[in-house]
Order: C-alpha cells, then structure tokens, then sequence
C-alpha cells in the first residue's frame, strides 16, 4: 500500500524541511531497515494533519549504530542519547531521533514490525511506516503530565481497526494486559456506536481476567508501576512511600494466602 502525504501540511519550519528530505533520502540509500512513525503514521492511518517538529525513525536495536555510522561518515553529527531506547542525527540545531525500542522498556522493535508497511511519500521521498498493531503498542505507555497519546490509539482504532492485528496487540500487552484493557475502555467510552470494532473475544478475555484478579490479595511486594507511564511523576512513590520501582524491592507486606 502506497499513500502520498504532502509535507507541506506537516508545517515544519521552514529551515528543516532540507535535513528532512536530506535525511530520508540517505536513510533509504542507506538500505538498512527503517520505519518513519510518530506524527507521519498516525495521518496515514487516520488522515488526522497535525505539526510536528521531527522525524521519529524507528530501527532494531542492531540497526541503530548502523545508521548513526552511516551517517557519521557523511558529515553528521551523532549521539546516543540513551543506549536503552533512543539516539539522535543531528546537523546544527535540526536532529532526527533513531528509536529502537520504548523509552520504558516495554517493547523492543524487532523484525515483527518490519512486516505489512504501509509506505508513504514525505518530502519527496518513499518511506514505510509502522504497522498499527506496533504503532498502537508505541503509544499505549506515553500518558504523563505533559503528554498523553490515548487520542492517537482511539483514532487508529476508529480508523485501521480491520488492519489491526489483535491477537498479537494481546501477545505485545501480555504483562500489561491491564493497560490494553484501559485503551480499550476509553475507546468503548469516546465511541460508544463503534464498540463493535473491538473483537468481542478480547474484551470478554480481558473483563475475565479482570475478574479473576479482583479476588486475589495484594502482592507481598509493594510495587509502583507509574514510572512505565511517567519517570517525573511517580518518584515521590519509590523515594518516600517505599513502593518498590519497575525493578528492585520495595517494602514487603504480609497477606495471608487464598484458602
């Protein structure tokens, strides 16, 4: 599939659009494997037009160097800004970002989202994007003061849901199947004539799971998982209220066992 989006209606500032087109077109000379996401994704599968200020190039984690190499050689400036997720392209005070997993750890991007990409057109040059399965599952997690992404998952629901793959949405939020559960609530909620898009299979598993849960005691362990949604905005939680964070121990409490 091959869809034409005009840059122009991205509104970028005028003095980036150069490194942008510069940038795509070395990144598919480049011939390693790459995803254009973020913003660009989220109008091809919704038509949604928004401004963005960057490109969010999406590679497995083997690629990254690769990419940041490549264009080392050829002038550019490269930085791993942190070698769990992210590393940036810069050329003076424009950058790409190279994302090769989720900024939390989550989901790594692994050939399973090389796979039925769309590919668009952006300032003159072809480009494949994230799949919406992986574009969901992108977004799911970016929930904190400053930015929330629950609009672009109920979008991309509204408008790709029969190209969402959802069991394998299910495999991607296993260990987080309550977050899934949450997005899916909000769509029921904003959409309520198209809860039918959601496969009923899925929600009568989660809602089960849902219920199981609630007669289980608490876990010994006290456990804050708000930094996987925002590191700023749970910290109180971990340094002073004792909850353990993502990793480590917190305070152990006693429950006693189901009978």
């Amino acid at each position: 599939m091959s869809q034409t989006h005009d840059a122009a209606a991205f509104e970028p500032p005028p003095e980036a659009e150069a490194f942008y087109a510069d940038s795509l077109r070395l990144l598919n000379e480049s011939k390693i494997p790459f995803l254009l996401s973020g913003t660009y994704a989220v109008t091809a599968y919704t038509g949604i037009v928004r401004p963005t200020k960057d490109l969010d190039v999406f590679c497995k984690a083997g690629d990254f160097p690769k990419i940041l190499a490549y264009f080392g050689q050829r002038g550019y400036r490269a930085e791993v800004e942190d070698e769990r997720w992210i590393a940036k392209v810069w050329c003076d005070k424009r950058f790409f970002d190279v994302i090769f997993a989720m900024s939390n750890g989550t989901a790594p991007i692994t050939d399973d989202w090389f796979h039925d990409n769309p590919t668009i057109e952006v300032y003159g040059s072809e480009a494949r994007i994230t799949p919406p399965t992986e574009l969901i599952v992108s977004k799911m997690f970016i929930q904190d003061r400053y930015r929330y992404d629950g609009a672009d998952v109920a979008h991309v629901i509204l408008r790709a849901h029969d190209r969402i793959d959802w069991a394998a949405l299910l495999r991607y939020m296993e260990p987080y199947w309550e977050v899934l559960l949450t997005h899916l609530l909000n769509f029921r909620f904003i959409y309520p004539t198209e809860r039918d898009l959601i496969p009923r299979g899925l929600m009568e598993e989660l809602t089960a799971r849902l219920q199981a849960q609630v007669g289980l005691p608490p876990a010994r362990v006290k456990v804050c998982r708000g930094r996987l949604f925002s590191p700023r905005d749970y910290v109180t939680d971990i340094t002073e209220w004792g909850f353990a964070d993502v990793v480590g121990k917190g305070l152990e409490e006693r429950h006693e066992p189901i009978a």
